[in-house]
C-alpha cells in the first residue's frame, strides 16, 4: 500500500505533496551525489495543514513525513517516494522513525518550554534518514509565547528539517508563522469514502461503518470510534434525545446537567485508563519500592504530574461536549433540511420521527436561532465560560426559540 492510502478524499492534496517529495527526493540524492540540486522545486521547509475536524490534516502530514523518508530502491526506476513498505515509509507511519517527530497534546495549550525542545531538535542533523520531520498536530494550541519561539525556528531553518503545523484554519495560527508556510486546505472527506476506508481498513459491516459516516459527517476519526464504540454511541443516543426535552424551565436544567455529567464521566474514564499507568511508572522511575513511601525529593515531580492529569482532564472533558455539540448542531441542520425540502442527505436518518417532529413544531427561522445557540454556546466554551452556565444558557434558547 502507498503511504497516501488512508488519506481519503483529497486527491488535490495528494498530488501537491507528491510533487513535493518527488523535489525533495531529488534534493537529497543530489546533495548525496554532490550534483547541483534542480532550480525549481515544488518542496518548501514549512508546510500548514488546514480544514475542518476530521478532514485527515494529521494523516495528510504523516504520510507527507513517510514519503520524505521513502528509501525504496524503485525511486531510482523512476518511482515515486512513497511507496508505504520499505523500513522509511514503515517506521514513519507507525511513529517510530528516529527523524519523524510527532507533537500533539491532551492538554489545553502547548507551551513555551515544550516548544523550546522542539526547537532544539529542528537544528540537528537527520540521524538515520532523510529529512528531520517534525510534525506539530495542534498548532493552534500553542500560545502566544511558544508561537514567537516557534516562529525563529521557521524563519531560519536547517537545511534538512521539515516543519508540518496543523491547525482547524489559517486563522488559528500566527499571522508571522503562516506567512512562512505552504499552506495546504483539505475538504471534508464524501460520506462514501469514509465508509469506504472503515470498511477497508477497520473491517467494520458495511452497513453499521455506512450509518457511522453518514451520522458524523464524513469525520473519519468520530465515524470509526460510532462504529465500533458502544459507549459512543450510547452517548449520541442521549444527545439527540435533548431537542425533545427542552419543552419546559425545568426539562432544560435538567438536560443541561444531564450533558454535563455525561461529559465529566466520559472525562473520568479516559483518565482511569490513562492516569493509574501513568502514575505508577512514574514511582518506578524515580525508585518507589513496591507498596513502599516515595523517596526524597520526588514530591515536585508527582505533583508536577498530577497537575498535568487534571488539565488533561479539563481538556477531556471540553472535548466531550464539544462532540456533543457537534452532534446536536447536525440535528438541527437536519430539521433545516427538512424543513426547506432539501435534497441534501439526512446525517441523523435513524432519529427520523424526532427530526420530524421538530420540523413541523417549527419554523426555518427559529431552526436556525436554534443552531446559532449551539454555537454560541460552543465560544464560550472556548472563552472559558463554566460549562454548565453555557450549556444552561444554549438549552433555554433551544426552548425559546
Amino acid at each position: 500500500m502507498a503511504v497516501w492510502d488512508d488519506l481519503v478524499g483529497q486527491d488535490r492534496v495528494q498530488a501537491q505533496l507528491a510533487a513535493a517529495a518527488r523535489d525533495a527526493d531529488a534534493l537529497v540524492t543530489a546533495e548525496a551525489s554532490g550534483e547541483r540540486p534542480p532550480e525549481a522545486s515544488k518542496m518548501t521547509h514549512a508546510w500548514l495543514f488546514t480544514g475542518p475536524p476530521g478532514s485527515g490534516r494529521a494523516t495528510a502530514a504523516r504520510a507527507f513525513a513517510a514519503a520524505l523518508q521513502c528509501v525504496s530502491p524503485d525511486r531510482a526506476l523512476g518511482a515515486a517516494p512513497g511507496c508505504g513498505f520499505c523500513d522509511g515509509c514503515h517506521t514513519a507511519l507507525i511513529g517510530t522513525h528516529a527523524d519523524v517527530q510527532v507533537v500533539r497534546t491532551d492538554l489545553l495549550s502547548i507551551g513555551v518550554k515544550e516548544t523550546r525542545e522542539l526547537v532544539r531538535r529542528a537544528q540537528l542533523s537527520p540521524a538515520v534518514g532523510r529529512w528531520q520531520v517534525i510534525i506539530l498536530e495542534d498548532a493552534d494550541r500553542l500560545t502566544e509565547g511558544a508561537g514567537n519561539v516557534l516562529l525563529k525556528a521557521v524563519e531560519e531553518p536547517a537545511s534538512r528539517t521539515v516543519w508540518l503545523l496543523c491547525a482547524p484554519s489559517l486563522e488559528d495560527v500566527l499571522p508571522t508563522i503562516r506567512s512562512r508556510c505552504r499552506h495546504l486546505t483539505l475538504r471534508t472527506p464524501p460520506v462514501a469514502a469514509v465508509a469506504d476506508v472503515l470498511i477497508r481498513r477497520d473491517g467494520i459491516e458495511p452497513e453499521t461503518a455506512a450509518a457511522a459516516a453518514r451520522a458524523t459527517q464524513g469525520h473519519i476519526g468520530r465515524a470509526r470510534r460510532l462504529a465500533t464504540d458502544e459507549r459512543a454511541r450510547a452517548r449520541r443516543a442521549t444527545v439527540l434525545k435533548l431537542p425533545l426535552r427542552v419543552d419546559d424551565v425545568g426539562g432544560c436544567l435538567k438536560a443541561a446537567q444531564e450533558l454535563i455529567d455525561a461529559a465529566a464521566e466520559d472525562a473520568k474514564q479516559v483518565a482511569e485508563e490513562i492516569d493509574a499507568k501513568e502514575t505508577e511508572d512514574l514511582k518506578t522511575a524515580l525508585g518507589a519500592a513496591q507498596g513502599g513511601r516515595m523517596p526524597r525529593g520526588t514530591a515536585g515531580a508527582m505533583k508536577e504530574l498530577e497537575e498535568r492529569q487534571k488539565r488533561r482532564k479539563t481538556r477531556s472533558q471540553r472535548d466531550s461536549l464539544d462532540l456533543a455539540l457537534s452532534d446536536l448542531t447536525g440535528f438541527y441542520r437536519d430539521v433545516l433540511a427538512l424543513q426547506l425540502g432539501s435534497s441534501v442527505a439526512i446525517a441523523n436518518d435513524d432519529v427520523r420521527d424526532a427530526l420530524d417532529r421538530i420540523a413541523r413544531a417549527s419554523t426555518p427561522e427559529r431552526t436556525l436561532r436554534r443552531i446559532e445557540a449551539v454555537i454560541a454556546c460552543r465560544g464560550a466554551l472556548e472563552s472559558n465560560v463554566a460549562p454548565l452556565l453555557a450549556v444552561e444558557a444554549m438549552t433555554m434558547a433551544l426552548r425559546a426559540g
